[in-house]
């Protein structure tokens, strides 16, 4: 298993797991800044991050993304539909 490093030097390990790469963004560029980054500065990160990957990696963790966003997509309009509906 490979490892890649944030720029603050954090490893995250390439298992295919985009989740774990999620949680050390958001260590390294979110909680480590106590909130206060920009969107530049997380696109930076990703930059960095993904400039680290093979093409076969970067495919990999792409098709994860999609897949996690497309169900977060799905059972959020699903939640909107079921807010839609009449209580009883």
């Amino acid at each position: 298993m490979r490892i890649i490093t944030t720029t603050t030097g954090a490893e995250i390990a390439l298992d295919g797991d985009v989740l774990a790469v999620m949680e050390a963004l958001y260590r390294e560029v979110t909680a480590r800044r106590d909130l206060d980054r920009s969107f530049e500065d997380m696109v930076r990160e990703i930059q960095h991050l993904i400039g680290q990957m093979t093409d076969a990696e970067r495919r990999l963790y792409l098709a994860e993304s999609l897949f996690l966003n497309t169900v977060r997509y799905e059972n959020d309009r699903i939640d909107t539909y079921l807010r839609r509906l009449p209580q009883e």
